[in-house]
């Protein structure tokens, strides 16, 4: 299933930007629209097509971005040169099962789309003409029955000629107990209501993501940015009845405005 969904704040699950700006140490702003093939969830067979923003703004102390895997803002501080500290408010696009035929047939309800809280450390730094971007953040849920998740992301730029550039990045994520059964459980009822068996998925890794990214300069104001995304489905969540399949791509392509 593919369906065109138009929505104002979601994470673009890449980067977005050339590689002499990963590390992101200057507070050049970034703006545009693109548009993001995703899956109804990680571990769905169902295809999406969507409209998401290309955003990165970095002021003192106050920042949002969406080029580190999720729609994110709030505020950061630096502790010692390249290192950053930062609390952050970011969007959680939940589930919904008309994105997808098997929560459909299931009779599956939605995960609202909400947000969550949380805290990140950010380490930039260059090896070489290399820019490298290490990340740590927690999210914990606004819902505290959806639970909490923390990430690892470390990304690169590994090639700029001209006008075009790449970058390759990796993220993997963990959940608690509530967070991964909230995406990946089934509880009794939802068993009798769909005819799934009962699963406990615990808590743990959920997922790790491998992706590419790249960018081509149009002018000094406007870049052409694209990436792609290979998302595997780790323990109990790749065991659970909800996954279809162990993996899933995400392609992205956006236009933005330096300004």
């Amino acid at each position: 299933m593919t369906k065109i969904k138009i929505q104002s704040v979601i994470f673009f699950c890449s980067l977005t930007v050339p590689p002499s700006a990963l590390a992101e140490l200057t507070n050049n702003p970034l703006l545009g629209p693109g548009l993001r093939s995703r899956p109804a969830y990680p571990g769905s067979a169902s295809q999406n097509i969507e409209i998401v923003p290309v955003i990165r703004y970095f002021g003192q102390p106050w920042f949002v971005r969406s080029t580190q895997g999720v729609l994110e803002g709030g505020v950061r501080m630096e502790l010692v040169p390249s290192l950053h500290v930062g609390a952050q408010l970011a969007y959680e696009s939940g589930r919904q099962a008309d994105d997808s035929d098997f929560l459909k047939d299931h009779h599956l309800a939605d995960i609202d789309r909400n947000a969550s809280v949380g805290l990140h450390l950010e380490w930039d730094h260059f090896f070489g003409p290399m820019p490298i971007t290490f990340l740590a953040r927690t999210r914990q849920h606004i819902d505290s029955d959806i639970g909490a998740q923390a990430d690892l992301r470390l990304s690169a730029g590994i090639y700029q000629h001209g006008r075009v550039a790449a970058g390759v990045f990796t993220q993997a994520t963990w959940a608690n107990a509530k967070s991964a059964n909230a995406y990946y459980g089934i509880t009794p009822q939802q068993s009798a209501l769909s005819g799934l068996p009962t699963y406990n998925a615990g808590s743990g890794w959920i997922y790790a993501s491998f992706g590419l990214l790249w960018s081509l300069d149009l002018s000094k104001d406007w870049v052409v940015v694209g990436s792609v995304e290979s998302r595997q489905l780790h323990a109990a969540a790749e065991r659970s009845p909800l996954a279809e399949r162990a993996s899933n791509t995400y392609t992205s392509l956006g236009v933005a405005y330096h300004f």
